[in-house]
This record gives structure tokens, C-alpha cells and sequence, in this order.
């Protein structure tokens, strides 16, 4: 095979050709880097951490539940209340103590949205500690199977 060297003047062919082979060398570096580092970003860390050895907050003596029933009443202690004067009840139990945590049990079939409009009453008033009541769960039974109707611990019925 024969290669001409020069042509006789100065100018060279323009030349469209891409030399893509430094291309190629540098994604095949990074590919092996990433294949190398990606393993040992998963690695666990073990760390001993500390007991915790502060006490548990205290439970109150006199919890105060509302409860949202499956017709949609509620009722606030051990007596029924409208959905109007349940911050004036809620005051009346807790002396108008606004930190005063507050618990509310709901029936399995009150709409989520019921719920919420409780818990919207009682944070226009400025009641901010409420907390949900619900059973443990004592072995998981399939979603098809009736569970026992047993009321909350605490629940007035």
C-alpha cells in the first residue's frame, strides 16, 4: 500500500473526520470507576450507640378523649357534645390549659374527613397536643377476617 506524503503545495485536506477513540477510553475509565464505587457506598457502619436511660414522660391522671362515633356524634368525656360546643366543653376539662394533650377515638368507618374537621375545631381553638386511639395489633389477622369489637383502653363508651 502507498502513501502519498505530500502533493507538491503547503495546504492540507480539511479533514471532517472525529477522532472519538479518547472519547471512548475516558467512558470506559469512568464506567469502572462507577461499577468499583457504587458496591461500597452501600457498606454498613456498625456503631454501639448509647442506652437511653431518661425517664418516660409522665401519662396524665385524667386523660381527656373525644370520641367520634359511627353515626358521627361526638361526645367528649362521658358526655355527649355538638361539633359547636366542643371547645367549650374542651375547656371546661382542661381548665382552658391549651397544652393539655387530647385524644380522640374514631370509629373504624367515620370518613377521614370527619376526623380532620374534629381535629380542625379543637387547633382553631388552640388545643395543638392531640393524639389518635387505636388498638394494638396483636397478631396481624388478614383484612378479611371480622376483628372483636373491644373499645380502646380508656375509651368511655
Amino acid at each position: 500500500m502507498a502513501v502519498r506524503l505530500s502533493d507538491g503545495g503547503d495546504d492540507l485536506a480539511p479533514n471532517a473526520d472525529i477522532n472519538i477513540t479518547p472519547f471512548i477510553d475516558v467512558m470506559l475509565v469512568l464506567l469502572i470507576i462507577f461499577m468499583v464505587a457504587a458496591p461500597l457506598s452501600t457498606v454498613d457502619v456498625n456503631v454501639e450507640l448509647p442506652v437511653a436511660t431518661g425517664t418516660p414522660a409522665p401519662r396524665p391522671e385524667e386523660p381527656v378523649f373525644v370520641t367520634i362515633h359511627q353515626d358521627l356524634s361526638l361526645s367528649v368525656g362521658e358526655g355527649d357534645v355538638s361539633l359547636e360546643d366542643l371547645n367549650m366543653q374542651l375547656g371546661m376539662l382542661t381548665k382552658l390549659n391549651l397544652d393539655t394533650r387530647i385524644y380522640i377515638n374514631a370509629d373504624r368507618s367515620v370518613p377521614y374527613g370527619e376526623v380532620m374537621a374534629v381535629m380542625n375545631r379543637m387547633r382553631s381553638e388552640g388545643y395543638l397536643k392531640i393524639g389518635l386511639v387505636g388498638l394494638e395489633d396483636e397478631g396481624s389477622p388478614s383484612p378479611a377476617a371480622p376483628l372483636a369489637e373491644t373499645p380502646a383502653k380508656g375509651a368511655s363508651e
